[in-house]
């Protein structure tokens, strides 16, 4: 076993916890640490107490899922398509999402028969059975250089007209949570539905991470295995799908934690994804917390995007990772 795992492992939990804490303390409003403890074990009808049990915490406790669940499905699709540079978001399945949500959110019909969490997960299958055709073919046929191109055109086309539908409506601000991403309304129902579906996916992951696995290794090794190859691709796409969604329904369109966290780990322990997954989500948890709270703090008492310090971190690593790849 890797000896850096169990050290990783740990300085993961430390940067979440500690991440979610001062996101519970900090804000327009500085609360005390006794208070934080309070609201959580001996709660009072205060209104500091108020902010942290039913604003701060199921944020950062959302924020901690979403990155989560973003970077283990980034390291899931490296894995299966042997493409560092592939990652929901670009690949066009988070931007997916956000259109779906969009169409509705400007349809009142439409929104009251599916909602936000609905539309997305509609938006996620459609732009994932995109992705999963270009995906299924064998490796020695599939160029990387082609998926990226594919996945590029599609995020940019699905925002376009996300985008449009939004300017047709007078909806352009609300659309922009969407599209920059963000943690504003995420209340404790958001935090139920990523535990569940999230955890659900995730659990199901891990039970597949070994098989991913060998499929990484490449399409002969997989067969000479008896792993088939499009069969797992399959299967991690499908879920990739709702775990897409439920980050979308929750923080909308947040670029770049499935590249850039998989692609850390990956540098650190090797390409066993046994070990690369499970720590992707971990720090991509710690990733997205201190993100969130970079985003309340760096202008407050108003909310820079998220996705302004996702990307700040990811496109310089994508570029890197663009100029090394090979057609």
């Amino acid at each position: 076993m890797n000896k850096r795992i169990p050290i990783l492992s740990i300085i993961g939990i430390l940067l979440v916890a500690a991440g979610i804490l001062v996101a519970t303390c900090v804000g327009a409003k500085t609360i005390s640490l006794s208070t934080v403890f309070d609201s959580i074990f001996h709660f009072e009808d205060n209104l500091d107490m108020q902010l942290v049990r039913n604003a701060r915490l199921p944020r950062a406790v959302s924020s901690a899922l979403v990155g989560g669940i973003l970077a283990m499905a980034g390291a899931m699709m490296q894995g299966v398509t042997r493409n560092p540079i592939a990652e929901p978001s670009v690949m066009g399945m988070t931007q997916g999402a956000t259109l779906a949500v969009a169409i509705v959110s400007t349809n009142a019909t439409f929104y009251g028969v599916l909602g936000n969490t609905v539309a997305a997960l509609i938006g996620a299958l459609f732009s994932g059975i995109l992705v999963l055709l270009f995906s299924m073919q064998k490796a020695s046929n599939m160029s990387m250089s082609r998926l990226l191109l594919a996945g590029t055109a599609m995020s940019t086309f699905f925002i376009s007209m996300a985008s449009v539908i939004a300017m047709l409506n007078n909806r352009s601000q609300e659309l922009s949570f969407w599209i920059t991403g963000g943690f504003r309304t995420a209340g404790w129902n958001q935090v139920k539905l990523l535990l569940i579906v999230g955890g659900i996916c995730v659990i199901l992951a891990m039970i597949l991470s070994h098989k991913i696995n060998i499929v990484s290794l490449g399409e002969e090794v997989a067969i000479g295995l008896g792993i088939n190859p499009v069969k797992i691709r399959f299967f991690t796409i499908i879920l990739l799908i709702p775990m897409c969604a439920v980050s979308v329904a929750t923080a909308g369109n947040i670029a770049f934690v499935g590249l850039i966290v998989p692609h850390i780990i990956r540098r650190v322990v090797g390409i066993d994804y046994r070990a690369v997954m499970p720590l992707s989500f971990l720090f991509g948890s710690a990733l997205l917390v201190w993100s969130d709270i970079a985003a309340r703090m760096v202008n407050a008492p108003y909310e820079t995007p998220i996705g302004l310090f996702t990307a700040m971190i990811g496109v310089p690593i994508f570029i890197a990772l663009v100029r090394k790849e090979r057609s």
